[in-house]
């Protein structure tokens, strides 16, 4: 089961504080066991980069939350009951919901500093516990929800705020337990903010609040407002940050973590060394989608020639504007790495799962009922069913790839390396220190 959150009068859609009474905090760190051996060390003891990328998609982050606790789940059967995702992936990077994903997987532990404050099987319990309160239902229908999104997002975020600041509280991006890597938009400067814990060791101003990072990446124009706060500098300068949505910049991190671990081999990282800051084919990637609709083919451009601002804005209960960039993006980032691993001849070293044939309010990224969040959860049990799939360069659309099998059992060799490369590593590390 989730955490249990105690709550002072708030209801659906409120925006009272919450408090994380003791029960929860020992909910919250129930999977924080001590593994009898360490987590990996760096690739330097190794002969591989592994990373897990997790796109953004809001309540449809149940999809990857699904293929985590299947991998995880398997993870425990070859290398113990303790074992968590954190334990073998050197990067972790996550967009949106991805990004809060990816914290869970990588906080520590209130009550053990040294374990993530969630293990896999439990953030889908999160996300059916609260994503109704932090996307009630809006009343009033498409007329009320266009004089929602004319004064205003259409949800006021203090939920959401409430709930990831009493979960991470005054934990930093530094503190978490391995590499994160989670992209976020400065709306002021217009550029990209990127966070990741390599940066944050080494600029200060860049060590904010994992709870700010996570809420700023999931501020989604027209869903969520904008996030601003500051940090100090190493000489006490503020240094102000005005973000929104990570998907606007990069809504499948991928790249972003690979491009992450090549910056910091350039400057001089003794953690990879001796890989070289291009040798892309000793990494080892798995990156989660949180599906799409593309099946159903819901405009065309003699639909699109007519639109406004409000067409674009909202339609069909879709947001078509929104949904073209974040898809784009995806999209382009698998086709960059497929064809990326291919030409180096890798293609059993990057896994790309997604579902491209979401129907109904499955597709949508803010539909919290019950019955849709259990139902996006046997959307992501399907998926591991599915036959995996590569990118056809010529096409850019994925197809089953005959010279692979199921994304279960692509998953279940996935653990048996991931478990291998960290066993070589405790081995080297134990040899150099004798």
């Amino acid at each position: 089961m989730a955490p249990v959150l105690q709550a002072a009068g708030l209801g659906t859609g409120g925006s009272s504080g919450l408090t994380l009474n003791p029960v929860a905090q020992r909910a919250l760190s129930r999977g924080a066991s001590t593994l009898s051996t360490p987590m990996s060390p760096p690739p330097a003891f190794g002969s591989i980069v592994t990373v897990l990328s997790i796109d953004g998609g809001g309540v449809r982050g149940v999809i990857p939350g699904t293929i985590l606790a299947f991998l995880e789940e398997k993870l425990q059967e070859l290398d113990g009951p303790d074992a968590r995702i954190a334990d073998y992936f050197d990067v972790i990077a996550g967009t949106s919901t991805g990004g809060l994903v990816t914290a869970m997987l990588t906080a520590p532990s209130p009550d053990d500093k040294n374990r993530p404050i969630f293990a896999a099987k439990d953030i889908n319990d999160f996300y059916l516990k609260h994503c109704p309160n932090i996307f009630p239902s809006c009343g009033g229908g498409p007329l009320g929800l266009f004089k929602k999104l004319m004064t205003g997002p259409k949800y006021d975020g203090k939920y959401l705020h409430s709930v990831i600041r009493d979960l991470l509280g005054e934990t930093k991006v530094s503190n978490a337990l391995k590499n994160i890597v989670i992209p976020t938009f400065d709306i002021k400067l217009l550029q990209p903010t990127i966070f990741s814990k390599y940066d944050a060791m080494n600029d200060v101003s860049k060590d904010a609040l994992l709870s700010d990072v996570c809420i700023s990446t999931s501020a989604a124009p027209t869903y969520l407002p904008g996030h601003q706060f500051e940090t100090k500098d190493k000489d006490g300068e503020t240094r102000p940050f005005n973000l929104i949505d990570g998907g606007v910049a990069a809504n499948n991190p991928t790249l972003l973590a690979m491009n992450d671990v090549t910056k910091q081999i350039l400057l001089g990282s003794q953690d990879f060394f001796p890989i070289k800051p291009a040798d892309y084919g000793k990494f080892m990637v798995l990156s989660l989608g949180t599906g799409s609709a593309k099946v159903e083919e819901k405009f065309d451009a003699v639909q699109c020639s007519r639109w406004g601002l409000m067409g674009w804005l909202y339609n069909k209960g879709a947001t078509p504007i929104i949904d073209s960039f974040s898809q784009a993006s995806s999209d382009l980032v698998d086709i960059h790495a497929s064809v990326l691993f291919q030409a180096l001849h890798s293609e059993k070293s990057y896994l790309r799962i997604q579902d491209d044939e979401l129907t109904g309010d499955t597709s949508s990224v803010d539909i919290s009922t019950a019955e849709n969040l259990n139902r996006l959860v046997d959307v992501g049990k399907a998926l591991l069913k599915k036959p995996a799939c590569k990118v056809n360069v010529e096409a850019g659309k994925n197809e089953p790839d005959g010279n692979r099998g199921t994304n279960e059992e692509e998953l279940t060799h996935f653990a048996k390396m991931l478990v291998d490369e960290r066993q070589a590593r405790l081995k080297k590390k134990g040899s150099s220190t004798l």
